[in-house]
């Protein structure tokens, strides 16, 4: 990847792995945009978005610029450094075909604007084309996941373990059924990182040198 150019660095992750923290520090490292689930979400509610809503948009050449910028400050504002699904949010976890679609054609639209980090969101696959992208897995031992959920979220192991496994599921599921392949096939990446004895911060300069 060049960063010298327009790029597009996708951050997979596992729940617990810290990967959401790692991508957001690359981002501000980089003086580039991050988007994740919320400031995706947030950019559908507000336009009510549909693939075919998309192409009209982008037939009158609206641009949403200033509205990604509002949301942006707004989530920094929250600091949602942390998010951990929760079983009311199964069936969001679960979407449809026009909303993975709609996803895909928001995500890229907006990295026609400038660099971005993506975190998740099938990320690896939908800029799979793009002529100057990363992709990159962060993973983590289950005991390591554990220990930081349950610490973050100040519940039990057992808790923790039960979200995790039940999350691991869902993701897996969406990833196959909207990309043909696994979230686990480190072929989809070109850089895999443990984040077992690591901090984000070290993560987050793991992939900085990596680029280089």
């Amino acid at each position: 990847m060049n960063k010298n150019e327009k790029f597009v660095i996708t951050i997979n992750r596992e729940l617990g792995s810290g990967g959401r923290t790692v991508g957001r520090l690359v981002a501000e490292k980089l003086g580039v945009p991050f988007y994740d689930k919320a400031v995706i979400k947030a950019l559908q509610e507000k336009y009510h978005l549909s693939p075919e809503e998309i192409e009209k948009m982008k037939g009158r050449k609206h641009s949403w610029w200033a509205d990604v910028e509002r949301i942006l400050k707004i989530d920094k504002g929250m600091r949602l450094d942390y998010y951990l699904p929760k079983m009311s949010d199964a069936p969001d976890l679960l979407t449809t075909d026009e909303m993975f679609k709609t996803e895909t054609l928001i995500l890229q639209d907006l990295a026609v604007e400038q660099s971005c980090v993506v975190a998740g969101r099938s990320g690896f696959h939908v800029f799979r084309l793009h002529p100057n992208h990363l992709s990159v897995l962060i993973q983590a031992s289950m005991e390591h996941r554990v220990e930081r959920v349950a610490r973050k979220q100040n519940i039990t192991p057992d808790e923790a373990r039960n979200i995790i496994d039940q999350v691991d599921k869902m993701r897996e599921s969406y990833v196959k059924k909207y990309t043909g392949t696994s979230r686990y096939d480190t072929r989809n990446y070109q850089l895999v990182i443990s984040a077992d004895e690591k901090t984000e911060e070290e993560m987050a300069n793991l992939i900085l040198q990596y680029i280089g």
